[in-house]
């Protein structure tokens, strides 16, 4: 048997490769470090591998750091690899921790004596040579680590048998278990790291000539010495790679977070003049204002500081006043440098409007308990039903729960625009010379005030003021038992089958009862604006559409205002694209960008899929929606990347 096995082992090693296999084995081979061996694979399991390491490896290599990368192979860089073998692969590893190796308590026992033995000798350590027999120090010498197994590199072909296409390819697994094969351990450096992070998947990444842009520099630890020999490898990403996916910036501060998003950031806005131009919609929240707003941290090796809303100027000179209008800035409040700065604010009195401002009026008034008043407004509809006789009794009634519903945001201090008058007559009045003369002429409670009401009613034009007055005078007639108004409704709906005060009539005029009812109201008087007639939320995402770079600074203005607002245009941007793919339409390619990511993001909620911000991060892929967050440093990121120069 023996000879069997020698005789097999033979042929093996004068199998002679096909030169397109030569070339497959050295895609590999550039990933197996010779010169950085540090141990072996002694445990292999699908997800964690455990590696025995010595101190005299580790010290060649320049140590390694928690969460550094390291790579096992069967194939050491000189051998002749069959790429079609099982075990031609390379499988990268990410170390997390020590690890105990069998001898671990024997070990330590030696270490505690010999540590006893110089204890109190300031000038003499417990692994001295005269104090430890070299036998033993070496023994001590070897320890484990625990590493997560992240996937393996292996060769595809893309082609076909006949004609071959070999393409470095990588798996986020293992294909098989292997619990009897010793694998060695490399630490990746310089040209080996550059190539894993700077992999590109063969099957759709085929051009050659893509644009690449560097991001930063790899450093495997915050205390990043020379001796880890890993100074200098770059990191580039494809901007277009980050379409659709979801992408995370972790770091502590000022270690170049907000730099390599203005990187990633111009570099998409760039491809509109590429030989292949290309425009991509992207919009940035911006809660500290450094890319709505020059600022010194952004001096651009200049005198002046810069933003990136000015990305506009790196573009061809011909094109610049194109590419100034694809830059849009939004707000809660002006800034003194940005007079073209479009303010987030909504106008409420407007039609198309209505129902949005009713919605925020409702979260609004959501704090304010289970006051009954309240909770009926809450529940009123300003909708107009599909399909309505636009002279007809449906039609009168949706018009007066208009009228009393502007006239009730105006006494709230939420001014209509100029040319929005209470005007009830066209284009048929909503008082009756009927309704009006029952009302001249009641009895009741206060026939002075009703008679009042009639008076005012009569005449040519009123203010917003005298409306809000007739709004509540109305509340007291069609409550009062004794007034004319009973009598009137009940031949009103004989005639229309329904009351002339609907039950959403009610409820509004209802909140001119209390003192308080317009003062809640009130609490969005911020989020309006009398002098637009458009909402902020679809402004941005036509913006969007159309390709432009949009950045909402969040810097001003109060934050639960800045996280509704926020809120609202991630929720249109959602809806519009969700939409376009259910009707069958192709839905553009946005990106999201979102700076302090702790500020606008749920904690705690991964599952709550009411939260627009969840949905986005778990259905966006297939909505062509990408997320890019932006946040402080966690304790599971491999890399702490700096922006490049």
């Amino acid at each position: 048997m023996p000879k069997i096995v020698s005789k097999v082992a033979q042929q093996l090693n004068q199998k002679q490769l096909a030169p397109p296999l030569i070339e497959a084995a050295s895609l590999l081979a550039q990933l197996v470090p010779g010169d950085a061996y540090v141990g072996e694979v002694f445990s292999l399991g699908y997800e964690e591998a455990l590696v025995q390491i010595h101190d005299f490896h580790r010290r060649q290599v320049g140590g390694i750091p928690a969460l550094s990368f390291l790579v096992a192979a069967r194939t050491t860089p000189n051998s002749e690899i069959d790429v079609r073998e099982e075990d031609a692969s390379v499988i990268l590893l990410r170390v997390l921790d020590h690890a105990d190796l069998p001898n671990a308590q024997e070990a330590l026992r030696v270490r505690v004596e010999t540590a006893q033995r110089v204890s109190g000798e300031v000038n003499k350590s417990w692994d001295d040579r005269d104090v430890m027999d070299p036998t033993t120090h070496h023994l001590l010498s070897y320890a484990g680590v625990r590493c997560r197994v992240l996937g393996t590199f292996y060769v595809a072909n893309l082609g076909t048998d006949a004609a071959p296409l070999f393409r470095l390819a990588f798996g986020s697994d293992l294909s098989n278990y292997y619990p009897n094969r010793g694998l060695k351990v490399y630490k990746p450096r310089s040209d080996v790291l550059q190539r894993i992070v700077n992999y590109r998947e063969p099957r759709t990444h085929l051009d050659a000539g893509e644009l690449m842009v560097s991001v930063g520099q790899v450093r495997y630890a915050s205390t990043n010495r020379p001796f880890q020999q890993i100074s200098g490898v770059r990191v580039e990403i494809t901007p277009t790679d980050l379409l659709g996916q979801k992408t995370a910036l972790f770091g502590m501060t000022r270690t170049g977070k907000s730099n390599t998003t203005k990187i990633i950031l111009k570099s998409i806005f760039e491809l509109r003049w590429a030989a292949a131009p290309k425009r991509i919609g992207q919009v940035v929240f911006d809660p500290n204002g450094e890319y709505a707003n020059e600022n010194t941290q952004d001096m651009g090796g200049g005198t002046n500081p810069v933003a990136i809303k000015n990305v506009w100027m790196c573009g061809p000179a011909a094109l610049q006043n194109e590419l100034r209008d694809d830059v849009v800035t939004y707000g809660i409040t002006p800034h003194p440098n940005d007079p073209d700065r479009r303010l987030m604010l909504l106008n409420f009195h407007v039609d198309q409007n209505l129902d949005i401002g009713k919605e925020i009026i409702d979260g609004a008034l959501a704090a304010g308990g289970t006051v009954k008043y309240v909770q009926n407004f809450r529940d009123v509809n300003l909708s107009l039903p599909q399909g309505v006789n636009p002279f007809g009794g449906d039609m009168c009634r949706h018009r007066r729960r208009v009228l009393c519903y502007r006239a009730l945001l105006t006494q709230a201090g939420l001014k209509p625009p100029d040319n929005l008058k209470p005007d009830f007559r066209k284009p048929q009045s909503l008082f009756s010379a009927d309704f009006v003369n029952a009302m001249a002429t009641s009895a009741g409670k206060d026939p002075g005030n009703y008679a009042t009401c009639a008076t005012i009613l009569q005449k040519k034009e009123i203010s917003w003021g005298e409306m809000a007055r007739v709004c509540a005078i109305l509340n007291d007639y069609i409550l009062d038992s004794a007034s004319a108004f009973q009598q009137f409704d009940k031949t009103y709906v004989q005639k229309n089958d329904d009351s002339w005060a609907d039950d959403n009539l009610r409820k509004i005029l209802s909140m001119f009862a209390y003192p308080n009812g317009s003062r809640l109201i009130g609490r969005v008087a911020d989020q309006h604006t009398h002098l637009t007639g458009t909402d902020y939320a679809e402004d941005i995402y036509n913006d969007l559409v159309a390709g432009k770079l949009v950045i909402i600074d969040q810097s001003s203005g109060d934050p639960v205002l800045n996280k509704s607002s926020a809120d609202r245009v991630m929720r249109r941007i959602f809806e519009e694209n969700q939409k376009a793919f259910c009707h069958g339409q192709e839905p553009p390619q946005l990106l999201i960008f979102v700076e302090e990511a702790h500020n606008v993001l749920p904690s705690s909620k991964e599952d709550d899929l009411l939260d627009v911000w969840v949905r986005t991060a778990k259905e966006g892929a297939k909505y062509h929606l990408g997320l890019v967050y932006v946040t402080q440093e966690v304790s599971s990121i491999v890399f702490v990347y700096r922006a490049g120069d």
